[in-house]
Parts: structure tokens; C-alpha cells; sequence
């Protein structure tokens, strides 16, 4: 059997692709890329998808859904990674958050795509190796790991780095042999 030796190679053969989410109800961060089976990533597509405009908050969730629905046909992604719920000072922002989180949830369980939850706290230490990272960190990191040209938009930079870390636990899980809801009993 062989393997990928260029992240070309890889790119034609992933052994998974996955669409990192960082959910918003003003913009959602949409990231994805191709893992190898040794566990190198590499860039396919990121972007922000904006979905203010008229018609209010239901609206809103529509665009998600319909708009991450949308990415998912063109892109075919198999596994997704979105970041958990985490309390907010302003319990309406965390309603909406989780209402947001929800729409991409929907979204990728109604294609068949399995879904992970990470902490903020999971992606920053995964990315950048300490839990406490700044966003501007968190963004340097994705575009050296990724050989990504140019400043990363905040949202999309989040979402590639929480791709990155399903990325990186996946490959993690499969060298010890631990499946991810086991390991997340551990914790």
C-alpha cells in the first residue's frame, strides 16, 4: 500500500474531508479541508457566510442552513467540527449562538455528515499550543499550517482552525486506537 508524499497526492486521496464551523447569528465562519492518512491537512475552501439582512432572526437561521447546505453539495465534506456552546455574558447572545449552532448542525446531519463539538479552549491549544490564545494567533497559526497566503478573515480563520483540530484529534485517536467518544469520557 502507498501513501501520499505531497500535499497534492494527498489532496487526491483524503481520507477525510472536513468542514470546520464557527457559528454566528451575524456571520458563520466556514472552513475545509483534506486529511491524509497520516494526518496532513491541506486548504480546499474557506469563506464567511453573511447572513444579516431583512426579515429577522428566523431568516437568518435559514441562510445558514440553506447556504452551508449549499457548501456542503459543492465541496462533499464527511465529517464536519463546530465549536461547542460556551456561556456568554448576554444570555440573549447565547440563545442566538446556540439557535446558530443548531441551523449548522441541521444543516450537516441532514447530508449524513457526522459532527464534533470542540471548546474554544481545545481549538487554541490544538492550533496554537496554549488554551489562552488570541484570535490574531489563532489566524497566524492556520495560515503557517496550512500555507495559506494573506490575513485570514476572523470568522473563517476560526473555522479552519477548528477543522484543524478534529484534524489533528483524528489523527491523534487513530495512532492510540481510542474512538473520539470514548476519549471524550476520559476527559
Amino acid at each position: 500500500m502507498t501513501t501520499p508524499d505531497s500535499p497534492q497526492e494527498a489532496a487526491a486521496s483524503p481520507a477525510a474531508r472536513i468542514l470546520g464551523i464557527d457559528p454566528g447569528s451575524q456571520r458563520t465562519g466556514v472552513g475545509i479541508i483534506d486529511v491524509d492518512a497520516r494526518g496532513r491537512s491541506v486548504h480546499v475552501h474557506h469563506e464567511t457566510l453573511v447572513v444579516l439582512g431583512d426579515g429577522g432572526f428566523p431568516l437568518r437561521l435559514k441562510r445558514i442552513y440553506d447556504g452551508l447546505c449549499a457548501i456542503i453539495a459543492e465541496h462533499g465534506p464527511t465529517e464536519m467540527a463546530i465549536e461547542r456552546v460556551f456561556m456568554a455574558r448576554n444570555p440573549d447572545s447565547a440563545l442566538k449562538l446556540g439557535q446558530a449552532r443548531g441551523a449548522a448542525i441541521c444543516a450537516a446531519v441532514s447530508q449524513g455528515i457526522e459532527v464534533h463539538e470542540y471548546a474554544a479552549t481545545e481549538v487554541k491549544q490544538s492550533v496554537v499550543g496554549g488554551g489562552r490564545a488570541d484570535k490574531a494567533q489563532v489566524q497566524h497559526m492556520v495560515g503557517v499550517l496550512l500555507g495559506l497566503k494573506g490575513p485570514l478573515q476572523a470568522d473563517a480563520g476560526d473555522a479552519l482552525a477548528i477543522a484543524l483540530t478534529h484534524a489533528h484529534t483524528r489523527a491523534s485517536l487513530g495512532r492510540v486506537g481510542i474512538p473520539r467518544n470514548a476519549w471524550r469520557r476520559r476527559r
